[in-house]
């Protein structure tokens, strides 16, 4: 069965995480109502975030009170996911992907531990073949470079077979001072890594922009169609307003503020 192909989007300027997670939710609902009649679109996401510390589903209000307020003092972010995982931090120097896929497409249908497998895999793969970086394995989901240093992060979810949130890859140094603030995915003694140290030269992100997306193509068996958002109706409209937010939104900080 051949399958249709994923439209992709980058996004230029880094994106303030709660109004991100909207866009995620009206795509989704764009594609449950479109499903009915096979007309729906797989989309990929791609982006920064401004800084924005996340916690998961999972975690409760009283176990995050105290966290929220030491984070947010430093100047950054903080939103409850309905993820899978723990605490962790987005922001830039860190590419984010955002699958939006239905995974019925297939007969059988794709599972939730075979997307995430696939996910990890097609990383793993663009780290080795881009970059020449190698992993190493490990029980908890994610990349890492050693067992104390990990470059990926992974949490997603699925609903009604469609599925939110993603991937993290950090890219530049630039998340790891936000990131040496907490005990990022519940993980002791586990620190960020990214490209430009592994590699030991200058990368950015939108450098591994293409290279990610011929690598998801190729790891989930689909074409990759770059998306325009001026020809892409009520979906292009909420990315176009999205990135208007974006621009609004001004600077961001790049280092967390002393307390």
């Amino acid at each position: 069965m051949t399958l249709p192909p994923v439209f992709y989007h980058h996004f230029r300027t880094p994106l303030p995480y709660k109004q991100t997670l909207l866009l995620q939710e009206k795509i989704h609902q764009l594609q449950l109502a479109a499903r009915r009649s096979s007309s729906h679109h797989d989309i990929l996401l791609l982006l920064e975030h401004r800084p924005v510390y996340t916690s998961g589903r999972r975690q409760t209000e009283q176990e995050l009170h105290a966290e929220r307020e030491r984070l947010t003092s430093m100047g950054a972010d903080f939103a409850v996911a309905a993820r899978g995982g723990q605490l962790t931090y987005h922001g830039p120097g860190q590419l984010v992907g955002y699958p939006l896929l239905d995974l019925a497409r297939t007969s059988p249908p794709i599972g939730i531990r075979d997307y995430i497998c696939i996910m990890q895999k097609m990383i793993q793969s663009y780290l080795l073949r881009t970059h020449g970086i190698t992993h190493v394995p490990s029980d908890h989901t994610g990349v890492f470079l050693d067992s104390v240093t990990k470059i990926a992060s992974i949490g997603v979810q699925v609903r009604h077979r469609l599925t939110t949130h993603g991937f993290a890859m950090n890219v530049t140094k630039e998340p790891s001072e936000w990131f040496g603030q907490i005990v990022a995915c519940g993980l002791v003694d586990v620190k960020a890594g990214c490209i430009v140290e592994a590699k030991g030269e200058n990368v950015r992100v939108e450098d591994v922009v293409p290279g990610i997306v011929d690598a998801f193509g190729t790891s989930y068996g689909r074409d990759m169609v770059k998306l325009y958002p001026q020809n892409a109706g009520e979906l292009g409209g909420a990315i176009l307003a999205l990135e208007e937010d974006a621009l609004a939104a001004g600077e961001w900080l790049r280092a967390p503020s002393p307390n």
